[in-house]
C-alpha cells in the first residue's frame, strides 16, 4: 500500500495563489532508479544481494561513489540566517528555497541534491553536523548562511572533508560576475589589468567577487561597506574585511561609495541600498554597471542605461541577468564527474571562462552572459571544471 503524501489543510485559501499551488506538498520527491516489480528485483535491490555490495564497499570505500547515490548527490545546507533577500527567517522558512535549489541542481546539472535545514546558527554545531552527514554525499553546497560565519564554516569544512565544499552565495555569484565582466570588457575595449572596479558590499558575495577578480588580473579594486572604502587604516574591520583591505585598494583611498565611484570603470553592487544617479554619471565613459541586489537593484536599469554602456542585474525581467544557476550545477557536475577533492580557484576561473565563451560572436550590450535556459551551459561548465580539476591535481579519476 502506498500512502498519500502530506497535503495542505483543506480549505486553505492560499491554494488559489499559483505560487502556493506550485509549492503544495513540497517541490521534491524521492524516486527509485531501478525496477522493483517482483521477488527477483527485491533480492537484488535489498536482501540478500545488497550485502555483497556493502561488503565490497567496506573493503574498498572508494567504490561507494560508483555503487550508491553518493557519486551524484549533493547536500544543500543552510541555517536559514541569510535567505535570498529575506534575511534571518530560520530553517523551516528556508526549506522552500532549498527545495528550489535542489530542483535547479537536477534541471541544469543532472545532479541530485537534498535540502538540509539546520536548527542552529552555532559555527561548531554546523561544522560537526555536516561532517557527520558527509559520508552520504559527494559534495556540500552551503547556502544562505550569514557573513562572517559563512567564511569560517566553509573553511573548516574544506579542511576536514575530502570532497567539494562550495558556498554558492560567494563563489557562484563570483563566477558569473567574472564571466559577464570578461565579455563587457571585450565589448568596451578594456583589459582586466587596466580597469578600476568598485564593489559595494563586503559580505559573502562581495568578498568572493573581489577575490576572483584579483585572481583574474584586476589590480585597481576598491570594496565599500556601510562605513566606507575598506583600507588598512580603518580600525573597525573584522578579520575577513581586514584581509580584503590588505589585498585591495592599492592607493589607500578612503571615503564613501559615491567618492569611490568617481571615474570608476566598473561598479558591482552586491549589498542592496540605493546609489544616486549622479554617482553613476561620474563614472568613466562606457561604464559597466552590475547592480545585483534583489528584488530592487542598487541602480535601476533605466537610470543606469543613461550613463553606462553595459548594465546587468540579478533580475530575470531585464537583460544580462547575473544568476548563480549559470554556475553551480555545472561546477558540481564537473567536480563530481572526476571525484574532485575540492573546488579550486582554477576550477572557478575555468567555469567563468567557459560561460563567457558561450556568448561568442553574439556579444552585444544586452547579451554579455548566456541565458539560464541555454542548454549548452551545464556541459560546457562541467567539462571546463573537470579539466581544471585535473590540472590542479584534485581529480581522482
Amino acid at each position: 500500500m502506498i500512502l498519500p503524501m502530506a497535503s495542505p489543510v483543506p480549505g486553505d485559501g492560499r491554494l488559489d495563489d499559483p505560487v502556493f499551488a506550485m509549492h503544495a506538498g513540497g517541490k521534491m520527491a524521492i524516486t527509485g532508479t531501478v525496477p522493483l516489480a517482483d521477488r527477483d528485483d527485491l533480492s537484488l535491490a535489498y536482501t540478500p544481494g545488497v550485502a555483497r555490495v556493502c561488503e565490497a564497499i567496506a573493503e574498498d570505500p572508494s567504490i561507494a561513489s560508483a555503487y550508491t547515490w553518493v557519486g551524484n548527490t549533493v547536500a544543500v545546507v543552510t541555517d536559514g540566517s541569510a535567505v535570498l533577500g529575506l534575511g534571518d527567517i530560520g530553517p523551516a522558512a528556508a526549506m522552500p528555497v532549498m527545495e528550489g535549489k535542489a530542483l535547479l541542481f537536477k534541471k541544469f546539472g543532472g545532479v541530485d541534491a537534498v535540502p538540509i535545514c539546520l536548527d542552529t546558527q552555532d559555527v561548531d554545531d554546523i561544522v560537526e553536523t555536516v561532517v557527520r552527514l558527509a559520508p552520504s554525499f559527494g559534495g556540500i553546497n552551503l547556502e544562505d548562511i550569514s557573513a562572517p560565519r559563512c567564511f569560517e564554516i566553509e573553511r573548516r569544512l574544506q579542511d576536514r572533508l575530502d570532497m567539494p565544499v562550495f558556498h554558492d552565495d560567494q563563489h557562484g555569484t563570483a563566477v558569473v560576475v567574472l564571466a559577464a565582466l570578461r565579455n563587457a570588457l571585450t565589448l568596451t575595449g578594456r583589459s582586466m589589468d587596466g580597469i578600476r572596479v568598485v564593489i559595494s558590499g563586503a559580505g559573502a558575495a562581495g568578498v568572493a567577487v573581489a577575490r576572483i577578480l584579483l585572481a583574474a588580473g584586476v589590480t585597481d579594486l576598491q570594496v565599500v561597506d556601510r562605513k566606507g572604502v575598506l583600507n588598512r587604516q580603518r580600525t573597525d574591520l573584522n578579520a575577513v574585511k581586514l584581509r580584503l583591505a590588505e589585498e585591495t585598494n592599492p592607493a589607500g583611498a578612503s571615503g564613501r561609495l559615491v567618492d569611490a565611484m568617481a571615474g570608476a570603470d566598473v561598479f558591482i553592487g552586491v549589498s542592496g541600498g540605493s546609489v544616486p544617479e549622479d554617482a553613476v554619471a561620474r563614472m568613466a565613459d562606457d561604464a559597466i554597471v552590475f547592480a545585483l541586489a534583489n528584488p530592487v537593484p542598487e541602480v535601476h536599469p533605466d537610470i543606469a542605461h543613461r550613463h553606462a554602456r553595459v548594465v546587468a542585474t540579478g533580475r530575470s525581467d531585464h537583460p544580462n541577468q547575473i544568476n548563480n544557476v549559470l554556475a553551480f550545477p555545472g561546477i558540481f557536475r564537473g567536480a563530481l564527474d572526476v571525484r574532485a577533492r575540492s573546488v579550486t580557484e582554477g576550477m572557478k576561473l575555468a567555469a567563468a571562462e567557459a560561460l563567457a565563451d558561450l556568448v561568442g560572436e553574439n556579444l552585444r550590450e544586452d547579451y554579455v552572459i548566456p541565458e539560464p535556459f541555454d542548454d549548452r551551459i551545464g556541459l560546457a561548465v562541467a567539462r571546463a571544471v573537470a579539466a581544471a580539476a585535473h590540472r590542479d591535481g584534485v581529480a581522482r579519476r
